[in-house]
């Protein structure tokens, strides 16, 4: 190697170790300046060394593009110190819809909760978040609350109040997993809105039911006509019975109380026994007198008044016993005498004597009640007789004796008498 050569060389070796030096030295330098710091880039812990003047610039340089929302401490334009404590927290946009209502924010918070506590949203228990409180909120996160509001619930005449975010009625049913038959009405619309000011649902619970009771069911009185009794005879046969009806009802309630009552069915469990009577039709044995005259009736007996003018033809009326009997019922009558020739008389009586054809029968009209059609009767000054007729005025104890002629009839006037009933 030539002594040139070797002179270079030397001269390289000089500049390299000068460099090395320079370069040693301004590192030295450089390194004395750095400063230690830690962060937390969005929840992440960085710790480093830094020559970096301000926080701002540490952020650069670790890619950080601060927007104006985010959260810097200290601020991006203080300066580095030795460990200094750098937390950027980036904001993030959220929409908050209450009740239909929204308004936009940004937030640095972490959790829903905390984003409507800085937003001064006061939330219940009964009102319903989307997403849950302790959800981490994200860019663009949406927030939805329905606020409860209480509800008066009428039940079948039951009331209670619910908290409830539902919007309609028919929505409110099922939340509250209200059941409702065929029958039960809710009133008004179900898919009208609830609000918190208009906030009632009534329910009429309806309910049918069928009711099944059980009445006696009268019998029936049947007359049928005997020829072998006397007219004016009644015999019962047969006694009459009550039977039993069932009546089937269908009952309506609203809210337990009964709104209708409806029959909807009978059933004859046990038929009634009818009574049956027989009714006598047979006319009385006549008996002809041939001592006395007889008299006779119309089936409408005109009994014949007293007269104040003086008999042309006289009657004479015992007054005596007339051989009055040991027995038989006794008792009093108002006597009057009637012919079958007065006005409006046919000369039938009521039990189809024909007393024209018959003028020497003795008979008396008589009240029924008193003295049953067909009795032998005495009556005193007149002798014995049949109750063989009747009369409208004829009353009580009060008898009517046929006499042959009107004279007679008025002669005999009106009279209180003794009468026996013999049979």
């Amino acid at each position: 190697m030539s002594q040139k050569n070797t002179k270079v060389m030397r001269i390289a070796l000089l500049f390299m170790a000068i460099a090395l030096f320079v370069t040693t030295t301004s590192l030295v330098l450089i390194d004395g300046k750095k400063k230690n710091i830690s962060m937390d880039l969005n929840g992440k812990q960085i710790e480093l060394r830094t020559a970096a003047a301000t926080v701002g610039e540490v952020l650069a340089a670790n890619d950080v593009n601060v927007q104006k929302h985010d959260l810097v401490e200290p601020t991006v334009n203080t300066p580095i110190e030795n460990d200094t404590e750098i937390k950027w927290q980036k904001a993030n946009k959220v929409v908050i819809d209450v009740d239909g209502k929204t308004q936009e924010l940004w937030t640095t918070e972490a959790t829903v909760n905390d984003v409507l506590k800085t937003a001064k949203i006061e939330v219940s228990t009964h009102d319903e978040i989307e997403p849950a409180l302790e959800t981490k909120i994200t860019e663009n996160q949406p927030i939805t609350i329905a606020k409860a509001f209480p509800v008066i619930v009428k039940d079948g005449g039951k009331e209670h109040t619910v908290w409830s975010t539902q919007t309609t009625v028919r929505k409110f049913l099922t939340d509250q997993k209200i059941r409702l038959s065929n029958l039960d009405k809710v009133e008004g619309d179900t898919n009208a809105k609830l609000t918190a000011s208009n906030a009632v649902v009534n329910i009429a619970r309806v309910e049918k039911i069928t009711d099944v009771i059980e009445e006696t069911a009268d019998f029936k009185t049947k007359r049928k006509t005997d020829m072998t009794m006397l007219k004016g005879k009644e015999k019962v046969v047969t006694n009459g019975k009550k039977g039993k009806l069932q009546k089937k009802f269908q009952i309506t309630k609203k809210n337990g109380k009964v709104v209708s009552r409806e029959l909807i069915g009978k059933t004859m469990v046990e038929e009634p026994t009818h009574k049956v009577v027989h009714v006598g039709a047979k006319a009385p044995k006549v008996e002809v007198a041939t001592a006395t005259p007889a008299i006779a009736k119309a089936s409408t007996n005109t009994t014949a008044k007293s007269s104040s003018t003086p008999a042309r033809a006289q009657v004479a009326v015992s007054r005596g016993n007339d051989g009055e009997p040991s027995g038989g019922k006794e008792f009093y009558a108002n006597a009057s005498a009637y012919t079958a020739y007065c006005n409006g008389c046919s000369g039938i009586t009521a039990t189809g004597i024909n007393l024209r054809a018959n003028p020497n029968m003795k008979l008396i009209a008589v009240d029924p009640r008193v003295i049953p059609l067909g009795s032998k009767v005495w009556v005193e000054g007149y002798g014995y007789a049949i109750a063989g007729d009747t009369g409208g005025a004829i009353k009580g104890n009060r008898i009517d004796l046929h006499m042959p002629t009107k004279e007679a009839a008025y002669s005999f006037g009106r009279r209180q008498v003794k009468i026996k009933v013999i049979n």
